[in-house]
């Protein structure tokens, strides 16, 4: 007996109909629902939705009897649902001439194709620099924009996986350096820039201007400095883009700026080269943002910072 129960529309429930409360049993082999209060078979010729051979862990690398595909895909053309046939091994899958009987009659299509592999690509890069499923996904659905736009003909197709990638992360929070963007793929700097710019065109959107505190947290967690140092090279970049102390400087170079003159002012101590690595900026960059904010160094610092190197003695570059 079927029977719904609630208010409004709701799915319909299999009960018994002189026990309805009674919680019924499935039997597997049979395929029936079972009352086990009297017995009643309720329902019957039940589809069993499991799965049709057991795998042992020790059968992978066996052929899998399994008659599933992977999993949907919609950013593809096809939502990668198409049937391939794989090659017969025995003699009823050939004819008398040697020829396989049955052969694969719609293959992917060379669009599909390009962008599994751009797909690909991209979750690569991003593992690289342990980005969030949430960044890749957004990444993906850009690439598959640009594509289907074909506004950025005659580029590679790594080249706009990366942009995507640059611009995904500063969509969703988390920017990154073109240097880290090209440091996890064969894509030179210049010609990511190039496509970045060119996306935004083509998709007329844009994205936020990154600031000095996007990269703060990063670039001293990377450097192994206390909180106590990220919270005073944050301040102090923050004083000095208020106090309008570095023109034209890139937030990069200003963040690197800040850390050097906040680990310089305490015990724990790095050097140009050190935050040069890890920030991507050259060393003579820092100390060209370095000797801006140095006159000034004195209100900089948040009042709470413990001094263990004094202002006035700070390095002079």
């Amino acid at each position: 007996m079927i029977s719904t129960s609630g208010e409004g529309l709701s799915l319909p429930r299999v009960t018994c109909p002189n026990h309805p409360e009674a919680c019924l049993v499935e039997d597997y082999r049979a395929g029936d629902m079972i009352c086990p209060e009297c017995g009643l078979v309720v329902g019957d010729r039940v589809i069993d939705v499991g799965s049709e051979w057991r795998t042992f862990s020790n059968e992978k690398a066996l052929k899998d009897p399994s008659r599933v595909g992977d999993a949907q895909n919609p950013l593809l053309n096809g939502g990668d649902l198409t049937t391939m046939i794989s090659k017969g091994t025995g003699a009823a899958s050939f004819d008398e001439f040697g020829n396989s009987k049955y052969q694969n009659r719609r293959t992917m299509s060379s669009s599909d194709r390009a962008m599994l592999n751009a797909f690909k690509e991209i979750s690569t890069m991003a593992d690289r620099i342990n980005l969030p499923r949430n960044i890749v996904d957004r990444t993906n659905n850009l690439f598959k924009q640009v594509y289907e736009q074909k506004s950025l003909k005659g580029r590679a197709n790594d080249a706009i996986a990366s942009a995507c990638l640059y611009i995904a992360c500063r969509q969703e929070g988390v920017p990154r350096t073109f240097k880290e963007i090209c440091a996890v793929s064969r894509i030179s700097k210049k010609e990511i820039g190039r496509c970045f710019k060119l996306i935004l065109k083509a998709l007329e959107t844009s994205v936020d201007l990154i600031t000095t505190g996007d990269f703060m947290s990063r670039f001293c967690s990377n450097l192994g400095l206390p909180k106590q140092v990220q919270m005073a090279a944050t301040y102090i970049a923050r004083k000095a883009v208020e106090m309008d102390l570095v023109p034209g400087r890139s937030p990069i170079s200003v963040a690197a700026a800040a850390i050097y003159m906040a680990s310089q002012a305490s015990a724990e101590k790095k050097t140009q080269k050190e935050i040069g690595d890890i920030a991507g900026v050259a060393d003579v960059t820092i100390r060209q943002s370095y000797r801006l904010i140095y006159p000034r160094a004195a209100e900089l610092f948040p009042p709470d910072f413990k001094f263990d190197t004094p202002v006035e003695k700070l390095p002079q570059l």
